[in-house]
């Protein structure tokens, strides 16, 4: 069974795109393709004028993903983790970025915990720092705000705003029709 059929999107840089639907619908299908972590059986994907078949490397590099999997390593601390994914990005002044982006997301204070002793809010909150770190032009989220309390949701509102003024393209999906239409 397809989980996308028919699929004609285009976004231009700047574009905050909301997917809204029910569980099954292929929501994460089409950001897990976009992000590169699962291949289309057909059809084409463009990212910044390149072919995702061709240049799945080069298109890496121009996309941040938070996504239900956190994509940390649970026994780094949180600042190992972000040092590890600015070096894999070749981030320029790293060590000034990953504690810049701790405290962006109010972990600042809990940069040398193991990922593992961190709460499932507060792990979705390095992954979005993990996400950003490298200044993608576009942001794929996939149910960014689950498992953030108020405060951190609140901040993650915040990037997002942040991203859209500097001319970032973020494509995300939501169950919460309410935070969705509001970012939009």
């Amino acid at each position: 069974m397809a989980a996308l059929r028919s699929v004609d999107l285009r976004l231009d840089e700047g574009e905050f795109l909301t997917l809204f639907g029910p569980n099954g619908a292929g929501k994460t299908t089409l950001i897990r393709i976009v992000a590169t972590l699962a291949r289309p059986t057909s059809g084409r994907v463009l990212i910044g004028g390149l072919d995702l078949r061709e240049w799945t490397a080069q298109v890496r590099r121009l996309i941040g993903v938070v996504s239900h999997q956190t994509f940390l390593y649970r026994d780094l601390t949180a600042e190992e983790n972000l040092s590890l994914y600015a070096r894999l990005y070749d981030v320029p002044d790293a060590r000034h970025r990953v504690q810049e982006a701790l405290e962006r997301v109010a972990l600042g204070h809990r940069r040398s915990d193991p990922v593992r002793t961190l709460s499932r809010g507060m792990q979705q909150r390095v992954s979005i720092a993990r996400a950003v770190l490298h200044d993608p032009r576009i942001l794929l989220l996939d149910e960014p705000y689950s498992g953030l309390d108020q405060h951190a949701a609140a901040s993650l509102t915040r990037i997002l705003e942040e991203l859209a003024l500097r001319g970032r393209t973020v494509l995300m999906t939501t169950h919460d029709l309410e935070q969705g239409l509001q970012l939009c």
